[in-house]
């Protein structure tokens, strides 16, 4: 295969352990109708045949280079070291169980072509399980431009990250990715907006995986850093806007969040470099946004995190606007009625005040009523 030069876009793939899916995910690169692209492949140390995938695919595609570390570096030092060998004007992120559909990257290019005033680019994408069945939901995040990050948990200038395309000056011109952890795309966004404009493609362009093993799908604790990290990304966001000494993210900070027990723990970790208001507005955006995490997430908050959440919410209330308000009482109904459909009831009575309780019972009822309906008209037709 001869290999079109110089490429248009340079991929980054980062994977670890990622031998059952990941074939299939370069595939979908090698069918771009864009041609002239390349593929690095960051293999973050496996203990699985991804390496041996990969190099096998090389092989047979001269667009495929691996790149093989020799320790893991998580998400974050994998996909630095993939950017320091873009060369391309294009850069896109993919991961390795998600599926570009043909004209992803044609029409991303297209689009920044187009547009000079925008630094990155994303689409909408299907929701599917590990088996590639399609769920029946699209990932479809609000337009960047509606971020603000005052609001309770902040409103991110978020793009599908496994579909990304940004320009490689932009990247490198806010430094890359941050240790920012299981929410170091949102803190990348934060900072590209700064630079210039990013827009969502209204379009489905890919495959979005959606499982258990996911990071941040992974356990509670790993929901909790998710959280906390996000809504640091909008307090350092607000910082540089008031030029004010930005916020640090050692790369050490993460066993720190892992020894801790509870999220006060993990709030008290996250607020030594800030201020009394600072700490109070990431208290209840944490609450906040653990809430809204949980409820699509596939695992459930432990018991002390709904009382947090619970008990922050409730003492801070009045801070909301009325539009935030409504926002954040709809994500605890949609929780609680989680928690009901799946008999978690101590939870249920811990996180939901009584006023919201007979919301999530309502919907529980209306959805099973439906659903008797669908299967009583299906039986008799």
């Amino acid at each position: 295969m001869d290999v079109p030069c110089p490429p248009v876009v340079d991929v980054v793939m980062t994977a670890y352990n990622s031998a059952r899916t990941i074939e299939r995910s370069i595939a979908s690169l090698q069918r771009q109708s864009l041609r002239n692209i390349r593929i690095i492949v960051v293999d973050d140390a496996s203990t699985d045949d991804t390496a041996v995938i990969v190099a096998r695919l090389a092989a047979g595609d001269p667009r495929i280079e691996l790149v093989r570390q020799p320790v893991n570096r998580r998400i974050v030092g994998a996909a630095n070291e993939g950017l320091s060998l873009c060369r391309a004007p294009y850069v896109a992120r993919q991961d390795s169980d998600d599926l570009s559909l043909p004209e992803r990257l044609a029409t991303e290019v297209a689009y920044l072509d187009a547009n000079p005033d925008c630094v990155a680019v994303s689409a909408y994408a299907r929701q599917v399980d590990e088996t590639g069945r399609f769920l029946g939901t699209l990932s479809r995040p609000a337009p960047p431009a509606e971020a603000d990050p005052r609001w309770f948990p902040s409103r991110e200038p978020y793009l599908m990250h496994p579909f990304l395309l940004a320009r490689r000056e932009a990247l490198e011109a806010v430094g890359g990715y941050r240790h920012v952890f299981y929410a170091e795309d949102t803190d990348l966004y934060w900072r590209l907006r700064e630079i210039g404009r990013l827009h969502t493609i209204p379009a489905i362009m890919g495959d979005y995986t959606i499982h258990a093993g996911s990071i941040t799908g992974r356990s509670p604790l790993n929901g909790r850093v998710s959280a906390v990290n996000s809504q640091l990304s909008a307090l350092s966001s607000l910082r540089r806007e008031q030029g004010r000494p930005d916020l640090s993210f050692p790369a050490e900070r993460l066993a720190e969040y892992e020894a801790a027990e509870t999220v006060e723990e993990m709030l008290v970790v996250a607020g030594s470099q800030l201020a009394g208001e600072e700490r109070d507005y990431l208290r209840l955006a944490v609450a906040a946004k653990l809430v809204e995490v949980a409820a699509y997430r596939p695992y459930f908050l432990a018991p002390a995190d709904c009382s947090f959440v619970r008990r922050t919410i409730t003492r801070n209330w009045r801070r909301l606007h009325r539009g935030n308000a409504s926002v954040l009482r709809n994500e605890l109904v949609s929780l609680g009625t989680k928690l009901l459909y799946n008999r978690r009831f101590r939870d249920l009575v811990t996180l939901l005040p009584a006023s919201l309780l007979g919301s999530a019972v309502g919907r529980v009822a209306s959805y099973t009523l439906r659903h008797r309906l669908a299967r009583l008209g299906a039986a008799s037709a």
